[in-house]
Parts: C-alpha cells; structure tokens; sequence
C-alpha cells in the first residue's frame, strides 16, 4: 500500500501564493505518475497537474503558467507551488499517485485533501 499525507493547504489572499506538499510512504513497489486534483462544493474533481516518473508535466489550463508540479523522487515527494492565485482556486486539493506492487500489478492512492481558500 501507499499512503499520501498532504500539507501546506490554508488560508491565502488573491495574488498570493501557496506550496502544498504530498508525501508518499509504504510502497515496496515503484510510484509512477504523481498529480494533483481538485474539488469545489458543488462539482467534480478536476485535474489541476500531474507529474510523470521521468518529470513529463501536464496542467488544466485554468493554471497553466501560475502553478508548478515538481517532484523529489529521493523523497517520494510531489510539490505544487501556487502562485498569483485566485478566488477559483479555492478548493479541496487531493494528492492522487499511481503505483506498481512487487507482483507489478497497477493500483492508486488519494490524499485525505487539504483545504485551500483563496479570499480576501
């Protein structure tokens, strides 16, 4: 199993910025693809980046050249900076990573999902 433990969500003025980190423990196989969703009350989760084992990044467009997806793979840890955000920013945000067992069989894990509000 892989467990993801998220920090770094809070309470941020629009314009500012903000860096969540999620952390990855337990696996004995390899963690892929790391991401970052997002979900506002009243819709779905959406993909906001994600991060490729070998650092091939994607982003939603909506924060396209504000946010940055990175990863320590010395730290099994994925990053997400934040910057010049905005009131549609605000959200819960879910670590989510794909990951192989020692059988190399595919599986998934979530954050538990750190809150991040964007307000004046």
């Amino acid at each position: 199993q892989v467990q993801l433990v998220e920090s770094g969500g809070g309470l941020v003025q629009p314009g500012g910025s903000l860096r969540l980190s999620c952390a990855a423990s337990g696996s004995k196989g390899n963690i892929n693809t790391m991401a970052w969703y997002r979900q506002a009350p009243g819709k779905q989760r959406e993909l906001v980046a994600s991060i490729a084992s070998r650092g091939t990044t994607n982003y939603a467009d909506s924060v396209k050249g504000r946010f940055t997806i990175s990863r320590d793979n010395a730290k099994n840890t994925v990053y997400l900076q934040m910057s010049s955000l905005k009131p549609e920013d605000t959200a819960v945000y879910y670590c989510h990573s794909t990951w192989t067992d020692v059988l190399e069989l595919l599986h998934d894990s979530w954050g538990q999902g750190t809150q991040v509000t964007v307000s004046s």
